[in-house]
């Protein structure tokens, strides 16, 4: 028949021989775009559509206000008490986003459902519709099909069903190529109603009230089958003509990046350590916990998850909010807007919402989709202004300690760069010998291929280091600002693991995190080991011809240094003056390039806390972002 597509009989979607069924699940983006596809590529003169009749004027009215998403409600027929079924306007919609294609290419539209004065949605545990990728429609809704229960025969979904195959029939009059997008879950029942000729039972008359409300764009989580960043890359990719059939998995990659411009902008140090391999880790982190869970993409949880493991709390929390982020809230391309556009937003919640002039109401979808489950994942928000007000003026002054883990952590690294320190005080006193019954410490490749017309091997001795290191200075701003680095101090050890710490850093009472708890940066930092009680280094009279941050730090670790090398961790390499300085004092700098450790190792040593009093150690892991 040219110019027709009807349904061939060994079709397995085949319902009658003038229709075919599209099973979708409901809020699926990949499915979407297959409802697209099917009526784009294939001569379809009629689409059915599972809603009834008395929505077709307020869902086609709303998308096309599409891209901004609403809501169609319609009210319960049960008096004061009763709630409201809705239809959810998503462009990520299948059923959405086949009126709207339809509209667009001009298909008639048929509402097949039946009228309910109370509707009873059921949602499902569906496979992921990625897989849509690789398998096709029918494959896909075939080995659902052992898992799909039957409906009650005296239950509404039975009548509903039988509704609307005789709804079907009577358009198959009138058609000759007819598609029916519906749910999985009520696709072989439909089919099954159609072939038995089950009889239409009697519809039940009541006066529908429909109403439509656009969505506050904060709540549109709730809503959104697909997460509301992820939607408006789809409708990204419609108004611009780009590519859209990955966008369940690339827009993932897109998320991250947009949580990291988002971050570069209020904690451009926090998004500084968020590398394009870390990154990376981030994208296999969350492909493993999809497999874990049995799915080929991620949900929030998992995004948000991964990102705590990964970035630390900040990273989770941009995520968080770019993922509820839909950047069409405000768009309107038709010209004169609908009437409900400068209404009161209605405010959705789970399965309840705010309904402007009515209040809290219960919410039924007309579109189930998949059944979401909640699942907790604790993280530390930044705390409001008037929170950290209050606890700078709270603030003792003559209470300050530490956090404990903070101090493991960097004595630990400081004990470290010592013993990198000594292994280069080794170094310079290596010297190289021809083999004669022993390797020593190694094979000597340069000075062998030197004296390789000679045939003889040559291996390195390297003598044990003498001396020892007790003075480890960082520096990790180099000029250091001392407008910016006003706090300096120098704390003494709680006990002997602990080294005598000397620093200058940020103001912490700029940046209170908790009650007690301020947060702040080092510039630098002095390190005596083992612990001794010493002169405050920025009150000490010796040190006063110092001019910079740098050079007074470094004098103290010279001064009060019991070893004669001090080990150096700074961008630079040490210029002559500061050498002269640990000539005069009778020491000699051992320099570690600040490069030659992690940039992320680094930024988290240098970001610790101070607490207002040991107590309040009891309480401060509630409020700490471990970074």
């Amino acid at each position: 028949m040219s110019g027709e597509h009807r349904a061939h009989s060994d079709d397995v979607l085949a319902i009658g021989p003038k229709i075919r069924a599209l099973p979708i699940i409901h809020g699926s983006g990949d499915c979407a775009i297959r409802v697209r596809e099917e009526l784009l590529a294939h001569p379809y003169d009629c689409l059915a559509i599972p809603l009834p009749p008395s929505f077709r004027d307020e869902v086609e009215e709303a998308v096309d206000a599409l891209p901004s998403i609403s809501v169609v409600l319609q009210r319960d027929a049960e008096g004061e008490t009763g709630g409201f079924t809705y239809v959810p306007i998503d462009p990520c919609q299948p059923v959405i986003a086949a009126i709207r294609t339809a509209m667009g290419e001009r298909i008639p539209r048929a509402f097949v459902d039946r009228e309910s004065p109370r509707f009873e949605g059921r949602t499902g545990y569906y496979p992921d519709p990625y897989a849509l990728k690789r398998v096709r429609v029918e494959g896909f809704a075939a080995a659902m099909l052992p898992s799909i229960p039957p409906p009650d025969p005296d239950g509404p979904e039975a009548a509903r069903f039988a509704w609307m195959a005789a709804k079907l029939r009577e358009l198959e009059q009138e058609h000759n190529s007819i598609l029916f997008v519906c749910s999985l879950m009520d696709w072989p029942w439909v089919r099954d109603a159609y072939r038995r000729q089950d009889e239409a039972p009697q519809p039940e008359w009541f006066l529908p009230q429909m109403r439509t409300c656009r969505v506050d764009p904060q709540t549109l989580i709730f809503l959104l089958g697909e997460l509301p960043f992820i939607s408006g890359l789809y409708e990204r990719g419609r108004r611009e003509l780009t590519d859209d059939e990955n966008l369940s998995v690339d827009g993932v990659k897109e998320m991250a990046l947009a949580a990291r411009e988002r971050l570069s902008k209020d904690r451009p140090k926090v998004a500084h350590r968020i590398t394009p391999q870390l990154l990376s880790v981030y994208i296999r982190y969350v492909r493993n916990l999809s497999l874990i869970e049995q799915r080929l993409t991620p949900d929030l949880y998992s995004l948000v998850i991964a990102a705590k493991q990964t970035a630390g709390d900040d990273f989770a929390l941009a995520i968080g909010e770019v993922a509820r982020a839909y950047p069409y809230a405000e768009v309107f391309d038709r010209g004169e807007r609908p009437w409900w556009w400068d209404e009161p937003n209605l405010r959705m919640g789970d399965g309840r919402a705010e309904v402007p002039a009515w209040g809290t109401a219960a919410l039924t979808s007309r579109l189930p989709g998949q059944a979401i489950s909640w699942r907790s994942c604790e993280l530390r928000p930044k705390p409001d202004e008037p929170d950290q007000k209050k606890w700078k003026q709270r603030w003792n002054p003559y209470g300050m300690c530490s956090w404990p883990p903070e101090d493991h952590r960097i004595e630990s690294f400081q004990r470290h760069v010592a013993e990198q320190a000594r292994a280069i005080l080794g170094a310079d006193l290596a010297r190289s010998e021809k083999f004669t019954t022993s390797v020593r410490d190694g094979i000597d490749i340069r000075e062998t291929l030197r004296n390789a017309h000679k045939g003889d091997l040559y291996v390195k001795v390297i003598p044990p280091s003498r001396g020892s290191i007790d003075a480890v200075v960082f520096l990790f701003d180099v000029p250091a600002d001392p407008s910016v680095y006003v706090h300096r101090a120098t704390w003494f050890a709680e006990h002997a693991e602990e080294s005598t710490l000397a620093f200058f850093a940020t103001d912490p009472m700029q940046n209170m995190i908790g009650p007690g708890i301020a947060q702040a940066e080092y510039g630098g930092a002095l390190f005596l080991y083992p612990p001794r009680l010493i002169p405050d280094v920025w009150e000490d009279p010796r040190l006063d011809r110092l001019e910079t941050l740098e050079e007074r730090l470094l004098g103290g670790a010279l001064l009060h240094s019991k070893e004669r090398h001090v080990a150096l961790v700074s961008p630079k390499p040490p210029p002559a003056a500061w050498r002269r300085l640990a000539r005069r004092h009778g020491r000699k700098l051992i320099h570690l390039p600040i490069k030659r450790f992690s940039g992320q190792l680094l930024e988290r040593l240098r970001t610790f806390h101070v607490l207002n009093g040991k107590h309040v150690r009891s309480y401060a892991a509630d409020f700490i972002r471990d970074m």
